[in-house]
């Protein structure tokens, strides 16, 4: 019964950088890794980024490799995506989720718990 609340999305200019939070409550004791996907209008929802809580490891999707950077505060039982160089395709609503089971994490089938979204809209 974990709640996943996004935050800070907004508009930013191509070339800027954004920096996303996703605070998880309720039952997080049992939760393996948080993963960011978003959306765009008239698209599937993608997979962006994945962390572990206990080992911090991470994965990218390749269209944002190099520019985004997950990470995670167990403390705060927090994961953040760091948004820099953003471009157009960026576009997107973005989503926190949560899996309880281990998978590789890379698809909306590894999560069972996901936030509401927060809308990023880039500019060029």
């Amino acid at each position: 019964q974990v709640q996943l609340v996004e935050s800070g999305g907004g508009l930013v200019q191509a070339g800027g950088s954004l920096r996303l939070s996703c605070a998880a409550s309720g039952g997080t004791f049992s939760l393996h890794a948080m993963g960011w996907f978003r959306q765009a209008p008239g698209k599937e929802r993608e997979f962006v980024a994945r962390v572990t809580w206990t080992g911090g490891i991470t994965l990218y999707a390749d269209s944002v490799k190099g520019r985004f950077t997950i990470s995670r505060d167990n403390a705060k039982n927090t994961v953040y995506l760091q948004m820099n160089s953003v471009k157009p395709e960026d576009t997107a609503i973005y989503y926190c989720a949560a899996a309880r089971t281990s998978y590789w994490g890379d698809r909306v089938g590894d999560y069972g718990d996901w936030g509401h979204g927060t809308q990023v809209t880039v500019s060029s």
